[in-house]
């Protein structure tokens, strides 16, 4: 099979700026700079134009006229930690630099996007109609720059969020580094932003079938590849092997790589995989996964246009490595 390109999600252009961001004059600066960018991230969502093929910037002079972002990095006070989105509001995170130098910004934002207060962030041009929207729905429809952009603000947001308090001596951590560092004033450990390894699979038979299951949460119909973290110390053609015959039962060899994208949901990375079965006879877990099928090419194309079947969504991993083998687009999805 042919390594996957242009996934939705693993588009990015801006220059990080790994050294230069550990400096915390140097990230002040850039966020004094009349032509910095930033993207608010309410509840996993982005500021979009209606039509949802660009992202909308706010200035932070906005931002802090608002009084949405405080003085430096931001460190509200909330014993309660957590992950509750609001423990993290009004922290700023250094996305990167754009060719042209311009910095862009993610901030956490809490509340409502019907909030008044909110709804004059997003004041964007005139002629444009804005809402919030999350990765699913934009992901696919925004510009390279722009989607990049939001995978990397949704899963710094997502992080901090959920690690306000170091995980050695419990002291409420503090955003360094442009916000990809939390460090303990108490026992001066750093944390760095989590990262999930998942494989995603599609298994294919010597019929050159595919094999796709429901999860028990789904709807009837609702299929997919099959997926699983990997586990620590596990090599990924281990994890490939093992998440496959745990939920099916069925046995594979030649784990091949295709890509990989992040998946902010809250914080994993897909690391799309084909692969072969050497049997074919299903056994659902019943736990994971409810119901599996071998799909030839035909038994999918009729399935999806009868409404049998729907498929993933266009922006995931799993709809690439579906139509990779299939060799052509789908219609419909989840």
């Amino acid at each position: 099979m042919p390594r996957l390109s242009s996934l939705a999600l693993a588009r990015a252009t801006l220059d990080r700026a790994t050294e230069r961001r550990r400096d915390p004059d140097w990230v002040a600066a850039l966020w004094a700079d009349p032509r910095a960018r930033a993207v608010p991230v309410l509840a996993g969502k982005v500021p979009v134009s209606d039509d949802l093929t660009s992202l909308v910037y706010v200035g932070p002079a906005v931002l802090d006229s608002l009084a949405v972002v405080g003085a430096g990095a931001g460190t509200p006070d909330d014993p309660a930690g957590g992950a509750d989105p609001a423990a993290s509001a009004g922290e700023r995170y250094f996305l990167g630099l754009d060719s042209d130098d311009v910095p862009y910004f993610a901030v956490a934002l809490a509340g409502d996007p019907g909030d008044p207060d909110l709804d004059a962030l997003l004041g964007g041009p005139a002629a444009v109609k804005v809402g919030w929207a999350g990765l699913r729905e934009v992901g696919g429809t925004l510009p390279d720059r722009d989607a990049g952009v939001v995978v990397h603000a949704v899963a710094l947001v997502n992080w901090h969020a959920a690690h306000q308090h170091c995980a050695r001596c419990g002291a409420r951590t503090r955003p360094t580094d442009g916000g990809h560092v939390r460090r303990c004033p108490d026992c001066e450990t750093q944390h760095f932003p989590r990262t999930d390894p998942a494989i995603i699979v599609l298994v294919t038979d010597a019929d050159d079938r595919c094999l796709l299951g429901r999860q028990g949460s789904w709807p009837v119909g609702r299929f997919s590849t099959l997926a699983g973290f990997v586990e620590p110390g596990e090599p990924l053609e281990h994890a490939v092997a093992r998440e496959v015959h745990e939920e099916t039962g069925i046995d594979v060899v030649d784990a091949e790589y295709a890509g990989s994208q992040p998946w902010p949901f809250p914080s994993s990375l897909m690391l799309g995989f084909f692969a072969r079965a050497i049997s074919t006879d299903i056994k659902v877990d019943e736990e994971e996964i409810v119901e599996a099928r071998w799909l030839s090419r035909a038994d999918l194309r009729a399935a999806v246009e009868s409404g049998d079947l729907l498929l993933p969504g266009e922006v995931s991993i799993a709809r690439r490595l579906i139509e990779t083998w299939y060799g052509s687009p789908l219609s419909g999805s989840w």
